[in-house]
């Protein structure tokens, strides 16, 4: 951390030595593979990852995927840096970050927060149209994409307890005293939902709007808005047929598909031995998400953005990932993780809704925690949409950010 001058970016490249490469592909070649049971027809998921997929998934990493020119075009595509800032409490961590700026003098600070299993690859598709969009009278934006520290090439936190209250003063630090932007919007999904939310809550005076993609939140209590709950209790009668639709995923996902979430909160270094050591077990941990997260029907992700996106985890090792899991829990109070589902947020929020995501409480139950101004359900879309759907997050983005409220938020 001593390379590093306090608040002075400096420019960074993304390296993953040849000796790990080499090493992933030998341990790719001596993978030993579980056995399908005879029952489960090729498209059931149920089990987990499926050994077919992953087997050619793992054959192509190790005899055909190209790394290299992977991490070219990153570094291309992202003007990456690392820059050490202080947090209160804290002290200071070295962060890893993107940042694009725009050539129009009206454009707004933004910036964009991942989740897991991403990393900042999953907003490489909005850089240039949200820099510089084609039309001079859109709305633009300066974009900053930080990854959560222990994400990617991202400084991983040294001691227990860093969830997302700690990363939210992280970034808004990285924003105000490395970056010098006093007024900024923000944007994210997953647990970047989390932290912008976060953001908003411990630094409105910073944080003028926060666009979500998608918001975690439970039913308020009975006793503040009964009838919200009533319409709970009756929802065969007063949901609508997509809001059933969504109450009906989001509690299969929490019986059928939350186990990863329970270990990782619970023993995530247990975990990180064999997946931090088996490029085959992290690769079926990772494509089952995918597979199962993403919205299929309209879009397949590509075997070369799959496995860079695996490679984005693998390269440091995915334990501080899975650690984040647990640090959340232990984050304790306001403004912890068992507050930031009840906890109102008086900043503008705009919030996008894609029918595949895991969780899509109803409007009214987020209305309990945020202060709504923009609402837009899309017909497609997933847990990742800044990756399968782009231009429909670009234009919420520009929706949302050109409202009036908006505005004058920016301008007070």
């Amino acid at each position: 951390m001593a390379e590093f001058a306090l608040n002075k970016p400096v420019p960074y490249s993304i390296h993953v030595d040849d000796e790990l490469l080499e090493v992933t592909k030998q341990k790719l070649a001596l993978a030993r593979y579980p056995e399908e049971l005879g029952d489960v027809g090729d498209d059931d998921w149920d089990q987990g990852a499926k050994v077919k997929e992953v087997q050619r998934l793992a054959d192509y990493w190790r005899n055909g995927f190209d790394w290299k020119t992977q991490e070219k075009a990153i570094n291309e595509e992202f003007n990456s840096f690392k820059v050490r800032v202080d947090v209160p409490n804290d002290g200071s961590i070295v962060l890893h970050y993107a940042h694009h700026v725009s050539s129009r003098p009206n454009a707004i600070p933004l910036l964009i927060s991942h989740g897991w299993p991403g990393s900042i690859l999953e907003s490489r598709k909005l850089l240039g149209p949200l820099t510089e969009p084609s039309h001079p009278a859109t709305q633009a934006f300066h974009v900053v994409i930080p990854s959560i520290p222990g994400y990617g090439p991202g400084d991983a936190p040294t001691t227990s307890g860093f969830g997302p209250a700690h990363t939210a003063r992280a970034f808004t630090h990285l924003m105000v005293d490395a970056l010098g932007y006093k007024h900024f919007g923000t944007s994210g999904g997953d647990w970047g939902s989390l932290i912008t939310r976060s953001m908003a809550k411990q630094y409105p005076q910073y944080v003028r709007a926060s666009h979500h993609n998608g918001m975690f939140c439970g039913p308020p209590p009975w006793y503040k808005v009964p009838l919200v709950l009533g319409r709970l209790a009756l929802s065969s009668y007063f949901y609508s047929e997509k809001e059933r639709e969504a109450l009906k995923k989001m509690w299969n996902y929490l019986q059928e598909e939350g186990g990863y979430m329970k270990i990782q909160s619970t023993r995530p270094q247990s975990l990180g031995f064999g997946l931090g050591d088996s490029p085959i077990g992290l690769l079926a941990w990772l494509v089952e998400k995918y597979h199962n997260w993403v919205d299929v029907e309209h879009y397949q992700m590509p075997d070369d953005e799959l496995l860079t996106f695996v490679m984005m985890h693998w390269m440091r090792g995915p334990t501080p990932g899975f650690r984040y899991y647990k640090a959340a829990w232990q984050e304790i109070g306001d403004p912890g993780l068992n507050k930031a589902f009840t906890t109102y947020i008086n900043t503008p929020v705009g919030v996008s809704i894609f029918p595949k995501e895991v969780i899509n409480p109803p409007r009214d139950w987020m209305s309990h925690v945020a202060n709504i101004q923009f609402w837009k359900e899309h017909t497609s879309g997933g847990h990742f949409p800044n990756v399968e759907c782009p231009a429909n997050v670009v234009d919420d983005l520009r929706q949302f950010f050109s409202l009036n409220i908006v505005k004058l938020a920016f301008k007070e």
